[in-house]
């Protein structure tokens, strides 16, 4: 015989539960765009325009590329101004610039540039309203060993963060080139003092067969953006990446990084949210 509860029995059953046994996954990433090809020919109030209606709300400007928006290190301190405005007054989040400075030159007078530069992009980015500035590590080179790369590229990021920190902007340490692998960040980042220097993944082909363990490797210091190529991309695991993300509690912005050739930039921005809204809801629905 079924055995019968009363309704009193039943709610003193469920309230020696866990929490745990009640509670739902939930997802606080959101969807945006980085603006290295599909946003290359907008400018800012076509930006702001196209943004917001295709639900990408949050926007990463590039420099150094000559783009429509035309938000540069030689921008004008009224420029400036007017951009934070235009960006204050929509619901376009701006995380900041990605810039193209790398450095893992084998000229010492390069690498003082490049992080003189990037001085110079966290300075933009704090005038205009943005986050943090994106920079590469970026390779190895056979004419020294790698430890040594490595250990060039902490001291530039150690010396551009702590810059940063006093404009309170956060350094993104892309995961791109050979010296930009996850293991290979890991070895950066245990020589980096400035906390405010993070990883920014970005799909890195590389890293994609054993990428749950490289992923373990760097999510203490996951920054709050990223970046992903066009889905569906059968040669990196994103439905893992979400999985893996949702599970660490990460409320960053998932940036679409796109240099495909399409017909309509805007059409494909939809689409490509929709793809990534139905990866969200597949990490939502696992147990």
């Amino acid at each position: 015989m079924v055995p019968k509860f009363d309704r009193r029995q039943l709610l003193m059953a469920a309230a020696a539960l866990p929490a745990a046994a009640f509670a739902r996954r939930t997802s606080k990433m959101r969807f945006g765009l980085t603006t290295y090809q599909w946003g290359s020919e907008w400018d800012i109030p076509t930006l702001i325009a196209n943004c917001t209606k295709a639900k990408a709300l949050g926007l990463e400007l590039r420099t150094s590329q000559k783009y429509a928006h035309g938000v540069e290190i030689t921008s004008t301190e009224a420029q400036r101004r007017e951009v934070k405005k235009r960006f204050a007054g929509s619901p376009v989040k701006l995380l900041g610039v990605a810039s193209s400075e790398r450095f893992d030159w084998l000229d010492p007078a390069k690498v003082q540039a490049a992080i003189e530069s990037s001085k110079a992009h966290v300075k933009l980015s704090h005038d205009i309203g943005g986050l943090g500035v994106r920079v590469f590590p970026n390779d190895f080179h056979r004419e020294v060993p790698q430890e040594q790369t490595i250990a060039q590229v902490a001291r530039a990021v150690n010396e551009v963060g702590k810059y940063a920190a006093d404009y309170g902007q956060t350094i993104r340490l892309e995961n791109h080139g050979s010296a930009g692998q996850l293991p290979t960040l890991r070895k950066i980042l245990d020589q980096v003092e400035a906390r405010n220097v993070r990883v920014k993944l970005n799909g890195g082909r590389e890293d994609a067969g054993d990428f749950a363990a490289r992923f373990a490797l760097v999510r203490d210091r996951l920054g709050d953006t990223l970046h992903f190529h066009v889905l569906p991309d059968p040669q990196f695991p994103y439905q893992l990446q979400a999985d893996l993300l949702m599970d660490a509690g990460w409320d960053g912005w998932w940036l679409l990084e796109a240099e495909t050739k399409v017909p309509d930039r805007f059409a494909a921005l939809v689409a490509q949210r929709q793809l990534w809204e139905q990866i969200i809801k597949t990490s939502l629905a696992r147990a």
